[in-house]
């Protein structure tokens, strides 16, 4: 069976099967509903049901309370329809503007910055090209039928492959095969580009980007794509990890704030131990952009990392430094083993 979902306040529709989620339907349709993690973590999807009735399939806690849902919430990576649909979401312009394909690309590098942070190199066959927007990801389809995300982290014009920088989690089915197994010239395929987190080109108002861990990978593709556009925004990075070694693309960031008109870096560590020889800031790194930067109300946010930090930024920057709702953007990174807590089914 067949249900109608129309869009407010835009009023686009589209059609949704009934076994489908209406994010995907909308993907298909090429209507730009907002999205992350496409699996219920990451609540960049979350929106209202006006009209209509859906049912959830598994999904986080943190990311739609069953309270919230008896409110009319719904995360429409997870929902799917009862009957035709009237719900409430900001449409992302420019999503549908570059079409998703199905690619097999070749390992060209492998390339290890620090104990647990490899950059893979991509190339892809000579006949094709991925268009993209900087801050997108891409899935690995892996032969077991699961698939991995990761950001691309270098910008569409930047370099001949795709630039993606892998954190090894210890017992991960596709991080132990890349740390321990995988050699150049392996064959892998992949689905992009996806989501919603890319650089709003059509915004003159000062950048603050939050990044923690391997969310840096975004965020570069952000920074060189700002650069390309010779675009004179302001722009602030902030670079949280628990140690020095985690800020594992140090030295380019410095070189940044020598050489980029209007740009900052402010690396932020948490957990600094005696050896670190740390004397930079310190704590939490959403934290460190609220001392600085206690009113937010004139400016964008690009967050990326892990879910706690992003979800406590957001909340933190609107409530307490006035930052719009709407100019917030965002990619938690969400591990398998995230994906299994605090589940509700």
């Amino acid at each position: 069976m067949t249900f109608q979902v129309t869009v407010k306040p835009s009023g686009r529709q589209f059609p949704c099967e009934a076994d489908e989620t209406i994010l995907n339907a909308a993907i298909r349709a090429g209507i730009g509903l907002p999205y992350g993690c496409k699996n219920g973590a990451c609540s960049t999807c979350r929106g209202s049901i006006l009209e209509g009735d859906v049912h959830h399939g598994p999904h986080q806690e943190r990311a739609l309370s069953t309270a919230d849902e008896s409110k009319g919430f719904a995360l429409f990576c997870c929902a799917k329809p009862y009957t035709d649909l009237v719900i409430e979401s900001r449409e992302v312009l420019g999503v549908g503007e570059f079409s998703m394909k199905k690619l097999p690309s070749r390992v060209a590098k492998l390339e290890r910055l620090s104990d647990d942070v490899i950059v893979m190199s991509l190339q892809l066959p000579a006949n094709e090209r991925l268009q993209y927007r900087a801050g997108q990801y891409i899935e690995f389809l892996l032969k077991d039928g699961k698939r991995r995300s990761y950001s691309i982290a270098n910008a569409p014009h930047a370099d001949e492959h795709l630039t993606l920088h892998i954190r090894h989690m210890r017992g991960g089915l596709f991080t132990d095969h890349v740390f321990n197994v995988m050699k150049e010239r392996e064959i892998l395929r992949f689905e992009g580009p996806q989501g919603t987190f890319f650089l709003r080109e059509d915004s003159r108002k000062p950048m603050v980007l939050l990044a923690s861990g391997t969310g840096f990978a975004p965020i570069k593709a952000i920074v060189e794509q700002a650069v390309y556009e010779r675009s004179e925004r302001p722009m602030v990075l902030y670079w949280g990890g628990r140690r020095p070694r985690d800020l594992y693309m140090h030295a380019l960031c410095e070189e940044w704030a020598r050489t980029i008109p209007n740009f900052r870096y402010i690396p932020v560590i948490s957990n600094a131990v005696a050896e670190d020889n740390w004397t930079g800031r310190s704590g939490f790194v959403h934290e460190a952009v609220m001392a600085d930067l206690p009113d937010l109300s004139a400016y964008q946010v690009y967050a990326c990392g892990n879910p706690a930090m992003v979800d406590a930024a957001q909340e933190a920057f609107n409530k307490q430094c006035g930052l719009p709702r709407d100019e917030f953007y965002a990619d938690a990174f969400t591990s398998e083993a995230d994906l299994h807590k605090n589940m509700i089914e």
